[in-house]
């Protein structure tokens, strides 16, 4: 309660004082600029002021609710969210920033970066129409607790109840392991269950966010987003469409050799379409377990999830960056909730920057296996990225990625260089001379980060909320085209026949807590690629596909090069001076290019059609 405290005494000063907030614009710099432009700065740094602790205190209830799910805690977020949201989308900020961004010509690039990138803010917030947006957030609260608190049930009990609870971890440890498809049927129904829960609550905010967004004069939340990156809801989608196409012979060839993996696995005919719980993933987002040469899980027996996570510190401090603050230690959640506790946390990893300086989190289950050493060294990706830009040279409100996929593909660039078989050597992982063929490794690689995924990030997930916030796609019929989307860009089918009335989109966490963002992913992938590929071959001199970042302060300079930046620079600029080229799918393609020629051997006389 105290930090809710805090949170209302900085609204009232905001509130109260307006006059105080903009009486500082006439306040003159020793520096030679126009008028409008000292304006302009002087407006931003006042706002940035005030916003900055509202954002903390509100960034530290959003945690505790999100490590402790309780009632009150989740009431707690509601309430600290719509203080923020009051805040930034004050009409007095919308008036003021439309009015220096009309006279943009007159202001140096980061001035107006900050300026748009503050509409956009109150865009999500808008101060003239407070009740809906209040409504939103109580409704974005409310579904997150639902998210978080959710207790899967593998076998209920008649009546109510439930005689076999089971975690988010559980079941994603029975999909991956389970050999038994009646079981794994019954696994994966259960990990759908809650969609009952959530889908009238995403109904409800689908019409909020739509209203907040046409406040400001976007056409839906979907282009509201969308708009971070300077695009248009058709641009976005023509990309997202050309990356699938020039992907899809690929994907194709991994669907081929899957599918008659699984039924060979299963003693099943080979089917056109996967069925859904043949695959190790709620979502078939990635398909694990098919490369069993390649686990490393038997590598990870008897590691503690202590050290997984300090393997990761320990890769980037081997790269020139400063080790982790005292507090990312302190006050973490880095670890599952010990069995016999009633605390419930949310089950997706994150990396937060609570205060947009040096209070940086991460919210974790981390466990000594193969997925969490992945995990680990993708959050803490998050974590230096934060660290990097929180400098005074970049301004709170551009202390963000380059763009939103930026943040994720430094993340999976961590990843995938912990996946190369010469750093596992040499970070004592992997025994020397006991590395996987590069083919199995490759393939692996395809079918678990970035082939597969492009299809799901890009293909269905992308397509699905377009169509539910710009085409107004009615709630009835969420169900029949999530699975068209899965069946297209996927080739997955349910295992069985599921009710217009469910709704397993809303089983992805996404929908609700990051909505229309999720081709931020599939750019994400992209970016990861060209960034890896610049690292190998022009920096590190080594092969994409056996390379080892681990000691290189080069590859250190490089990387900070991109992050300290933030949001001061325009995302097209940066990756194209980064790696010489605009983003594009060409260095994932080049990376993959054996497996493509190994494929068409292994299908050859087979039955590929979907």
């Amino acid at each position: 309660m105290r930090l809710m405290r805090r949170l209302i005494r900085w609204a009232g000063v905001l509130v109260a004082s307006g006059a105080l907030l903009f009486a500082a614009s006439g306040v003159a710099k020793p520096v030679k600029k126009n008028p409008v432009e000292r304006e302009a700065e002087a407006f931003l740094a006042s706002v940035s002021s005030l916003l900055q602790p509202v954002a903390t205190v509100a960034d530290n209830v959003d945690w505790v609710a999100s490590t402790d799910v309780t009632p009150e805690h989740t009431a707690q977020r509601a309430g600290a969210d719509k203080v923020y949201a009051a805040l930034v989308g004050s009409k007095v900020i919308i008036e003021k920033t439309k009015g220096f961004l009309k006279t943009e010509k007159q202001l140096d690039d980061v001035t107006a970066r900050q300026l748009r990138k503050l509409l956009l803010a109150a865009a999500e917030n808008p101060g003239t129409i407070p009740e809906i947006v209040a409504k939103r957030v109580e409704a974005e609260a409310r579904l997150s607790s639902v998210l978080d608190g959710y207790a899967f049930c593998l076998q209920p009990k008649a009546g109510g109840g439930c005689l076999k609870p089971t975690t988010a971890n559980g079941i994603d440890d029975l999909l991956l392991k389970s050999r038994d498809l009646a079981e794994r049927q019954r696994v994966w129904t259960a990990s759908k269950e809650i969609g009952r829960s959530l889908k009238p609550g995403l109904v409800e905010l689908v019409g909020l966010r739509n209203q907040v967004a046409r406040e400001m004069g976007y056409k839906s939340y979907f282009a509201l987003k969308v708009a971070d990156y300077g695009m248009t809801v058709d641009e976005m989608m023509a990309l997202l469409d050309d990356t699938l196409a020039t992907t899809k012979p690929l994907f194709d060839g991994l669907h081929c050799w899957a599918k008659n993996t699984l039924a060979a696995r299963y003693k099943r005919p080979a089917p056109k379409l996967i069925p859904a719980h043949w695959i190790g993933n709620r979502w078939a987002q990635y398909w694990p377990g098919l490369v069993e040469e390649t686990s490393l899980d038997p590598l990870f027996k008897g590691a503690s999830p202590e050290s997984i996570v300090k393997s990761a510190e320990t890769f980037y401090v081997s790269l020139g960056f400063p080790r982790l603050p005292a507090t990312f230690w302190e006050k973490s959640d880095l670890y599952p909730v010990p069995p016999g506790l009633s605390r419930k946390k949310n089950a997706h990893a994150s990396a937060w920057h609570i205060d947009y300086d040096r209070d940086v989190r991460s919210l974790m289950s981390v466990e000594a296996n193969e997925q969490w050493f992945g995990t680990a060294h993708h959050e803490l990706g998050h974590i230096y990225y934060y660290l990097s830009y929180s400098t005074p040279e970049v301004p709170f409100l551009l202390r963000e990625g380059a763009n939103r996929a930026f943040h994720e593909a430094v993340g999976e660039l961590a990843k995938l260089a912990s996946e190369q078989p010469p750093y596992l050597v040499k970070v004592g992982v992997m025994p020397a001379g006991k590395e996987p063929s590069p083919i199995g490794w490759l393939l692996q690689s395809a079918l678990m980060e970035s082939i597969v995924f492009t299809s799901f990030s890009a293909g269905t997930m992308s397509h699905f909320e377009r169509d539910v916030y710009d085409a107004e796609l009615p709630p009835s019929e969420w169900q029949k085209r999530w699975w068209s989307y899965v069946a297209q860009y996927q080739g997955v089918v349910p295992p069985g026949a599921r009710s217009d009335d469910l709704c397993d989109a809303c089983t992805k966490t996404h929908l609700i807590d990051d909505p229309a963002s999720y081709y931020d992913y599939a750019l994400a992938t992209l970016i990861k690629f060209q960034l890896h590929d610049h690292i190998c071959t022009k920096i590190l001199k080594q092969d994409v596909r056996a390379c080892n970042y681990l000691g290189s302060k080069d590859v250190g300079d490089f990387l900070r090069g991109i992050l300290s930046r933030g949001a001061t620079r325009d995302w097209r600029a940066i990756i194209k001076e980064a790696t010489g080229e605009p983003i594009s799918p060409r260095a994932m393609m080049a990376y993959f290019a054996p497996l493509t020629t190994e494929l068409e051997k292994r299908n050859a006389g087979k039955d590929c059609g979907r």
